[in-house]
């Protein structure tokens, strides 16, 4: 069981009386005392980020007086700053200690339900704490199959703080490559090979694209600039759309905000193309899209999987994903809408 002590961990009675339908937290005299600060712990990957975003928008409702600091991986510095919810991100490592910092007034855990975050969290000593627990009877549980968005306004919720788990939204970059509009972006690649699709299917996926007309871009990391090449090569794509390898995470929100679609495997552009509103096609193999897919009430959102769940740390593509052919691939695109939902038109962008 996990020892609260200090600092004390929250509670419903603690939050609801102070956030009632026009209050919020009490503010700061201007010029009399340093601002509260707002920790937290996130520190994940893209699609991590991108899946606490109804969470995020819900804190900086609630503590919009506070300094919100988050705490994940250097690389997500760029879309956390898009997203606008927070001052600051502080670069760590998963389930590496936090850099010393000034005590926080609050944390709060969003990186899992395990003993080593909550202790990671502890050892700053905030001053309050939100965290899930999995044997200390007065805190939220842990709970194995839930969807990683309804898991994090769960946690709030029961702390007091109203959240809005279809608010799922990230405002666009303004600056956006040229000649990207409207194109169909593949992105192949996946951290594990078990969510990777084979090379020949996204190739032929990539050439009944052209055949209709309509632009491909190839997305990815710099590892998988050469997997991304492969397909261009099979595909007749100029190497000048092979964009893997040579995007930041906000140019990649660029390139996904005015895509004509997106199709991807179980990976983090899936969750951008949700952010940013673009319609898509997501693959599924060895995870289930009931803890990981796009909202199931946005019908632009296609998800293709066998119901079959495996080894996501495989070192083979999954069984179920390989299931998956590239004649379902394409069908999904063709019931699509191409280009941001009419109710997307209105999202805000970003300086």
């Amino acid at each position: 069981m996990y020892s609260v002590g200090e600092p004390q961990a929250l509670t419903s009675s603690m939050l609801t009386p102070s956030f009632g339908p026009r209050e919020t937290a009490p503010a700061v005299t201007r010029g009399t005392a340093r601002p509260p600060v707002l920790l937290v712990l996130r520190a994940t990957g893209l699609g991590g980020f991108l899946t606490a975003v109804p969470a995020y928008r819900a804190l900086a409702d609630a503590f919009p007086d506070h300094r919100r600091i988050l705490a994940a991986p250097a690389p997500l510095r760029s879309i956390a700053r898009l997203s606008g919810f927070f001052d600051d991100v502080l670069p760590v490592k998963p389930l590496v200690r936090l850099p010393d910092m000034r005590r926080p007034d609050m944390a709060v855990n969003l990186q899992d339900g395990t003993p080593e975050s909550y202790q990671l969290v502890q050892a700053v000593q905030p001053r309050s704490l939100i965290t899930f627990r999995r044997d200390d009877p007065p805190g939220p549980c842990w709970r194995r199959g839930e969807h990683d968005v309804e898991r994090w306004c769960r946690l709030l919720e029961r702390h007091g703080i109203r959240t809005n788990q279809f608010r799922l939204d990230v405002r666009r970059p303004r600056a956006v490559p040229h000649g990207v509009r409207g194109a169909t972006v593949i992105h192949p690649g996946a951290a594990q090979p078990a969510r990777c699709w084979p090379p020949d299917r996204w190739a032929a996926v990539a050439r009944s694209e052209r055949a209709s007309g309509k632009r491909v871009i190839l997305t990815g990391d710099a590892r998988e600039r050469p997997l991304a090449g492969q397909i261009a090569r099979a595909a007749g794509i100029a190497p000048a759309d092979v964009l893997a390898g040579q995007t930041t995470l906000r140019g990649l929100a660029a390139v996904v905000s005015v895509a004509g679609r997106v199709v991807c495997g179980d990976t983090g552009i899936a969750h951008l193309a949700t952010a940013m509103g673009t319609p898509s096609v997501v693959l599924f193999g060895p995870t289930s899209p009931y803890e990981w897919g796009p909202p199931a009430h946005r019908p632009w959102h296609r998800v293709l999987w066998h119901g079959r769940t495996g080894d996501p740390k495989a070192t083979t593509p999954d069984p179920g994903l390989l299931a998956i052919d590239v004649d379902e691939v394409l069908d999904a695109m063709a019931g699509l809408p191409f280009g941001a939902p009419p109710d997307h038109e209105g999202m805000r962008h970003s300086a």
